[in-house]
């Protein structure tokens, strides 16, 4: 497994861990406070939680296949949902009339890690 792969997959995963259990373990109000997560407004609680599960998962199957050499194409699969889950952020956060760019970044250094 190359160096450049786990570093990528290193801090990407890291980052949607981060953010997903953030969304998993807030609550409503704790996230419409934070000017950060205005966007939530537009989703109901249990979608919020399922965006959070999605990235928490997608991190781990960045990572864990790699780790235990098992079905490591399942990485694979993990760093394109987790670009399709960005790019659905980009898409809200362009409605919203807020930068889009960070999310779609972000999803693309992801899906870079398909590549490496």
């Amino acid at each position: 497994m190359s160096t450049a792969y786990w570093i990528v997959a290193g801090i990407v995963s890291l980052a949607f861990l981060g953010s997903g259990i953030m969304k998993i373990t807030s609550s409503r109000s704790k996230l419409l406070a934070n000017k950060n997560s205005a966007w939530s407004a537009d989703f109901s609680t249990p979608q919020v939680k399922l965006i959070g599960l999605a990235e928490v998962l997608g991190a781990a199957g960045l990572i864990l296949p790699h780790v235990f050499s098992i079905a490591e194409n399942l990485a694979k699969f993990a760093a394109v949902g987790l670009f399709i889950l960005m790019a659905g952020a980009a898409n809200t956060h362009r409605r919203r009339k807020e930068p889009l760019f960070p999310p779609l970044i972000v999803g693309l250094i992801a899906l870079s890690t398909a590549f490496l």
